[in-house]
């Protein structure tokens, strides 16, 4: 079964971590959803603002984003009902991970890239 995933923090730099993972998880055949409020779309996907603007579900959300956006984000994913939150280095400030528990998300605090199996210094 093909898995969703959310990008948040999606970016059209190359070289920032936001765009090796959609890039890194459509390789390994995720349908992405670059989450970016600042750009129309990233690496040819339409962006949304918010995952609460994506319609139907997500299965995961990746998240690289300061912890300012990161604790709005956690308000956001658990209004959607994402399953699995991967807090990224940069993205898992200790407030953002409290947050994330408290909201009863389940959270993974590790690069989402290495653990589907790729290297960012691929990307």
């Amino acid at each position: 079964m093909e898995k969703t995933v959310a990008v948040i923090g999606a970016s059209r730099n190359r070289s920032k971590f936001g765009n090796k993972a959609l890039r890194a998880f459509e390789k390994q055949g995720y349908t992405v959803i670059p989450i970016n409020p600042n750009v129309p779309e990233v690496e040819g996907h339409r962006t949304y603002a918010s995952v609460t603007d994506v319609p139907g579900n997500i299965d995961i959300a990746t998240v690289y984003v300061p912890a300012h956006v990161g604790l709005k984000a956690m308000e956001e994913l658990a209004t959607k009902g994402v399953g699995e939150v991967w807090l990224n280095p940069g993205a898992d400030d200790d407030e953002v991970v409290a947050r994330a528990r408290e909201l009863g998300l389940e959270t993974i605090q590790a690069c989402s890239i290495i653990g589907i199996g790729e290297s960012p210094a691929r990307y």
